[in-house]
């Protein structure tokens, strides 16, 4: 048997007593007393019915039937509906009541005015908590503040010398897996993930509408590509992890260089590739800086590095032409069709120094 979905509930729940008033209103030559007169009733009784104290019973409707020219089924199926939507009004306060309580301790965990802004809540109280509840991955609040405990620990492993928000951290890492959950690509292979290194080499070099590109060519190549915007104190550079069948990397864009991009982008495909392979578990959060290097961490960089620029070519750059300035640094970006952005950026990494003067844009486009 079907069921009624969306069933309008009124603010409040109306008797049918209401309609004997309406109608002793309604006819000059009738009120209150007359009408208990009729009925075989005393005022009061009548007046309590009136004021929604007392039912209208079975007994009572024959006789409103009678008196008023009402049907007896209608005032019962008026009773009945009274009773009906005063039960659901009650349940709704109810409900109203425990989705505040519920508010109250998500409030503490999650960074509402961001959700809001970026769309992802309305103001509605118990869709906003389902909504949460979907982005967060739990059934219940007490889920929710495990969750945070956990990841709070996570993140101070990680790092105990950036100043990071854990709500916000949290909030960043749950909406990344959130939407790559509903985001399509193709089927995913290893196998394909030199020749996809190529192709990111190659539109990192044109260097136009960059983003949009690198994120149709993943998912393409089956790797699902998020872009979350940045939140206060969350220093992440970029995140990897499984979603389904397919790895996904979530990046913050917070530099917005090709250099920068280019690096974390190659970075996190190291962790997919080398790391990833055999456990769907895994997951990578780099952070920008103040992370303790591991042996993960270095391993995805020299994939980044190699990946970006070849040993060989950065071997005959180190032996043919230093120094190097932008003249040189734009040749061989233009001889080896990498963006000089990237040159730039090694010979800064190499040497530590991130404030040379250079005509050189570095801006991803």
């Amino acid at each position: 048997m079907k069921t009624k979905e969306n069933i309008l509930i009124p603010a409040q729940a109306t008797h049918p007593g209401i309609l004997i008033k309406d109608e002793i209103d309604a006819r000059p030559d009738l009120n209150q007393r007359e009408l208990a007169n009729e009925l075989g009733v005393k005022p009061s009784f009548l007046n309590e019915i009136i004021k929604g104290k007392r039912p209208v019973t079975a007994d009572m409707a024959i006789l409103l039937e009678k008196a008023l020219g009402i049907s007896a089924d209608y005032w019962m199926k008026f009773q009945a509906q009274y009773e009906i939507d005063k039960a659901r009004v009650k349940q709704k306060n109810i409900e109203k009541i425990k989705n505040i309580e519920i508010w109250n301790i998500i409030k503490k965990y999650v960074p509402l005015r961001y959700l809001k802004k970026h769309n992802y809540l309305t103001d509605d109280l118990s869709t906003d908590i389902k909504t949460i509840k979907k982005i967060y991955n739990f059934e219940s609040v007490d889920d929710l503040v495990t969750l945070f405990s956990k990841e709070k620990y996570a993140y101070y492993r990680k790092s105990d010398k950036l100043k990071i928000d854990n709500k916000n951290m949290l909030a960043w890492t749950s909406l990344a897996q959130y939407e790559a959950k509903n985001q399509k690509a193709n089927t995913f292979t290893f196998d394909n993930l030199p020749q996809l290194r190529i192709q990111l080499n190659q539109l990192f070099y044109e260097n136009s509408d960059t983003i949009n590109r690198v994120q149709n060519l993943m998912n393409q190549y089956g790797i699902k590509m998020l872009f979350i915007d940045k939140l206060e104190k969350t220093p992440i550079d970029g995140f990897s992890f499984w979603s389904y069948e397919n790895p996904a990397i979530a990046l913050t864009l917070r530099h917005k260089r090709i250099d920068n991009f280019a690096f974390t982008i190659m970075h996190e495909l190291g962790h997919i590739d080398l790391h990833m392979k055999n456990d769907k578990k895994k997951e990578f959060m780099d952070l920008t800086k103040g992370q303790s290097i591991n042996e993960y961490e270095r391993e995805a960089d020299r994939y980044a590095q190699e990946s970006l620029i070849p040993t060989n070519v950065w071997e005959d750059i180190l032996e043919n032409y230093l120094p190097l300035n932008d003249d040189r640094i734009i040749s061989l970006g233009n001889q080896y069709k990498i963006n000089p952005a990237i040159f730039l950026g090694r010979v800064c990494h190499e040497i530590n120094h991130f404030a040379i003067k250079t005509r050189i844009d570095k801006t991803i486009k």
